[in-house]
């Protein structure tokens, strides 16, 4: 062979190799592969590129062809022995100030850690419940027992069972969509999920603190997944202003929402589908009894969740067992409020048929034969069971029909939704001008989607593409808000409506893109927001602050933040600050027809 020829072949081997080579650690780094993975195959890469390029090259093809099946066999190899280790995640990420001072409840004696500045005590993996396994899977939540010794209350506990997902998935979704991934030698390790999950977590600020007002949060992820640690809802914001905040796991999917006649028949309570819903009561429960020992006022607290963490929200303000544990609430993105919520909730008989055909599926014919089944076998029913119900218990009505009633729990309200909410949720499924129309009848048929459609013409593509994400937005979101606002004027319940509409290069208005700015967590840090985010992220977060003072957001400095009167108005928080008229009222106009709603 000729050198030019060998040459030209060096080096279209070269770069063959490194670039399956970078593809191949690139892949171990969004999967979060150990160091191992890393030594493996950085090894493999070297020996492969030596005995190809000086042995193999000059054999016949199909030795050359083997030796690329040989190397990529051996990626798949590393790629496996090389899998993140599941491992607690810290209370504190990255350095801490150190170890609180021991704290005395009921249960027993525990500590903390301060964050690295000592400015904040975070307290995690406290349990409110017994774990909900073997013969308490699908019952009611037991109050958990105390412990011996000092609690190190160091690490968040494993996530409440759900399907595992991808790393790989995962750090995908965080380049394309949050553009926050960040190359960590730290992070390569995978958190627990377990049925032993209910546990909750304390931030407050540090020292000696008594009679401070409490937000307890509960997580979003429809139901079916979730955590209770997360950057965007971290306490340490919060607890920096002055405020106790509590996260807590629940049951998901069909290990929390799970309903079937033959639970029902052997509850004291006849209760059966809600115990994600009753768990969210204990752990408010606990709150009651023991958040003064962590300097928080046990009658000062407000309720706050986003997407189906406000979905619950909005139930527990209904509730007759949630009665007295909570003042005020803020939704964020989501209800059940309206006459048929789109989302998150379904009547029992409904449940009931689903139960029979899960039971089907698994091969089952009883509750005892399904509690005997492990976990991950049945935790892939979760997309049939995500929903609340109307138990007898927990709900004894649809929150609908309590708010006609004037049944409710809390004293106000601060709620919201965001402009592109459903952006995320239709993306891959968008509209254009030829089936726009088809899309809005599937949802309402005629002749509601022909309004609709000459409410919001579409005879260009583009038009039909951001008119489906609005329609998307106020079915799956806004309008159960609208619902939710007129419930509170009558029931003179104070409720602030906020829009949120502020751009910036991580999800901007989408879907928990106002999470960062209202709990006062935008990374100090970060390229990703500007100052002018930073500024509306102080505004909100003062809202908030006043709020559960107060029950009013509204103080010195502040743009004036009108009540809900009937005149429809909303607080955008965008590039500025200010009140105007409540987007999509049109739109809303023909869903109460549709929806059958009743003043």
């Amino acid at each position: 062979m000729e050198d030019k020829t060998k040459k030209r072949i060096l080096i279209q081997m070269t770069v063959i190799i490194t670039l399956v080579s970078v593809i191949f650690l690139t892949i171990l780094e969004l999967s979060k592969n150990t160091i191992l993975g890393w030594v493996l195959a950085i090894i493999a890469i070297v020996a492969f590129a030596f005995l190809r390029i000086r042995i193999i090259n000059d054999k016949k093809f199909y030795v050359r062809a083997l030796s690329w099946i040989c190397l990529l066999a051996l990626f798949a190899i590393i790629y496996l022995v090389s899998q993140p280790p599941v491992r607690y995640a810290p209370a504190v990420a990255g350095k801490n100030g150190g170890v609180t001072d021991v704290i005395h409840i009921p249960q027993g004696d525990l500590t903390g850690l301060f964050t690295e500045d000592g400015a904040v005590e975070v307290y995690a993996g406290i349990p409110y419940a017994e774990p909900p396994v073997g013969d308490l899977r699908w019952k009611e939540p037991v109050k958990a027992s105390g412990w011996e010794g000092v609690l190190a209350a160091d690490t968040f506990q494993a996530m409440s069972m759900q399907d595992p997902g991808s790393e790989l998935y995962a750090s995908i979704i965080h380049i394309a969509g949050y553009h926050d991934y960040k190359i960590s030698l730290f992070d390569n390790y995978t958190s627990p999920i377990s049925e032993d999950s209910l546990y909750l977590n304390v931030w407050k600020p540090q020292g000696d603190v008594s009679g401070l007002p409490v937000i307890v949060y509960i997580h979003g992820g429809s139901l079916e997944k979730g955590r209770t640690w997360y950057e965007d809802y971290s306490g340490e914001g919060v607890a920096r202003e002055g405020v106790v905040f509590v996260s807590m796991a629940y049951r998901l999917g069909i290990f929390g929402f799970y309903a079937d006649p033959e639970l029902a028949a052997e509850s004291s309570n006849g209760t059966t589908g809600n115990y994600g819903l009753l768990d969210q009561i204990m752990a408010l429960e606990w709150v009651r009894d023991n958040i003064a020992y962590f300097g928080g006022d046990p009658n000062n607290v407000t309720l706050t969740g986003e997407s189906a963490g406000s979905a619950c929200v909005t139930a527990l303000c209904t509730s007759p067992l949630a009665k007295g544990l909570f003042r005020r609430v803020v939704c964020e993105s989501s209800t059940v409020t309206a006459p048929e919520p789109a989302h998150s909730f379904r009547l029992l008989d409904d449940a009931f048929k689903e139960a029979e055909s899960t039971k089907e599926r698994l091969g089952v014919k009883s509750i005892e034969e399904m509690r005997s089944l492990p976990a991950k076998k049945i935790v892939y029913e979760k997309n049939y069971h995500h929903h609340l119900t109307i138990d007898g218990y927990a709900l004894t009505e649809t929150p609908y029909e309590s708010y006609a009633k004037g049944i409710h729990n809390e004293e106000a309200q601060l709620q919201g939704f965001n402009q592109g909410e459903a952006v995320p949720f239709v993306m891959f499924a968008p509209a254009n001008k030829n089936n726009y129309l088809k899309k809005i009848r599937e949802i309402y048929g005629e002749p509601y989607a022909s309004q609709i459609a000459e409410l919001l013409p579409a005879s260009t593509n583009k038009e039909a593409h951001d008119n489906w994400e609005r329609l998307a937005t106020v079915y799956l979101f806004t309008y159960g808000h609208y619902c939710l606002e007129r419930q509170a004027i009558a029931n003179d319940i104070p409720s602030y409506v906020y829009y949120f509409t502020k751009e910036n290069g991580m999800l901007g208005p989408w879907h928990g893109g106002e999470l960062l700015y209202l709990y006062g967590n935008i990374p100090e840090t970060t390229k990703l927001f500007n100052d002018s985010d930073r500024e509306l992220e102080g505004i909100m977060v003062r809202y908030l602050i006043n709020f559960v003072k107060y029950g009013d957001p509204n103080g010195n400095g502040l743009p004036e933040w009108h009540a809900a009167d009937g005149s429809f108005t909303v607080l955008e928080f965008g590039s500025t600050v200010y009140e105007h008229t409540a987007p999509n009222l049109a739109i809303y106009e023909i869903l109460d027809d549709f929806y059958d709603w009743k003043d």
